[in-house]
């Protein structure tokens, strides 16, 4: 069974070194765990339970990015005897983690904004809007330090919006508390709440779709398997093709496996061609390729 031989490590093509993109994630959890152990200091010494649960919700921030660095990490093994495609999906499986408490954490803000607007609370001062400033100061160093990251791993990708969303929740609380101490509008706290939980929700059912996807080795999205299979059927020599099937590896690289029904005294070379049709229009570097005599196998 003629294939090809190209089972390395996976390997990141994000415009950033890996190395660098590694030293990006690690400050960003750095620079969350600071702001976590400033304010549970703060909310002891002030006896501020609200500071404390801030810092509680800036601590799975530093986890979500912590789970997306090892899995970085993880990801660049090479492949063995027991992962034989490498370790690649250790992001996807972060992914799906960090996305799965993102929907959480929506619902969390959506139900809490809802009890508020039947009974807004009150904002316990300026200090609230202060430390809600330096929050936001803190996750912005943290979304440029991973935007570039983000784009190119749904990994880092998830753990980018959680910092996005905590980003959003900073500005609400700096807004909607101005707000309420100038003009006692409370009502604005909630509605600004249920409208950033929306705003995780959407994105973060944005992001399930490809994960689930790739988990469940479901064919990717481009090239079509369709489309594979005319590509395959067309080269010369190739009198039928079945049994095809198209997956996912990684982010990055797609695999497939058909029969072809050939001329047995002509496989090299019809295999040869098929592997560089595959290679040549659809950047297919993995491909499996069994070839049967007309009227066996399955045929």
């Amino acid at each position: 069974m003629p294939h090809d031989h190209s089972h390395h490590g996976h390997q990141h093509h994000h415009g950033i070194d890996p190395d660098a993109g590694d030293r990006r994630v690690a400050a960003a959890v750095g620079v969350n765990l600071a702001l976590t152990v400033a304010q549970v200091a703060g909310g002891l010494m002030s006896g501020s339970i609200a500071l404390i649960a801030d810092a509680v919700h800036n601590l799975s921030d530093a986890l979500s990015l912590g789970i997306a660095f090892a899995a970085r990490r993880i990801a660049r093994r090479p492949a063995d005897d027991t992962m034989t495609f490498g370790y690649g999906r250790a992001e996807v499986v972060a992914a799906l983690v960090n996305l799965t408490t993102l929907v959480v954490i929506g619902l969390v803000l959506v139900w809490e904004g809802v009890g508020r607007l039947f009974d807004p609370p009150p904002v316990e001062g300026w200090i609230v809007v202060i430390l809600a400033g330096v929050a936001l100061v803190v996750d912005l160093v943290t979304v440029l330090l991973t935007i570039r990251l983000a784009k190119g791993s749904m990994n880092i990708r998830a753990a980018y919006l959680h910092n996005l969303a905590d980003a959003l929740g900073s500005v609400a609380v700096i807004v909607a508390g101005t707000l309420i101490l100038l003009y006692d509008w409370r009502l604005v706290d909630p509605i600004v709440t249920i409208g950033i939980a929306g705003y995780i929700l959407w994105h973060a059912w944005r992001e399930l779709p490809p994960v689930i996807r790739l988990l469940m080795l479901a064919a990717p999205q481009s090239p079509d398997t369709d489309e594979v299979r005319r590509a395959i059927a067309a080269t010369e020599g190739v009198e039928d093709v079945h049994h095809v099937h198209l997956w996912q590896i990684d982010e990055a690289r797609v695999s497939v496996e058909a029969h072809l029904v050939a001329d047995p005294a002509r496989a090299p070379e019809i295999v040869a061609a098929v592997k560089q049709a595959l290679r040549a229009r659809f950047d297919i570097a993995h491909s499996t390729l069994e070839v049967e005599r007309p009227g066996s196998g399955c045929a």
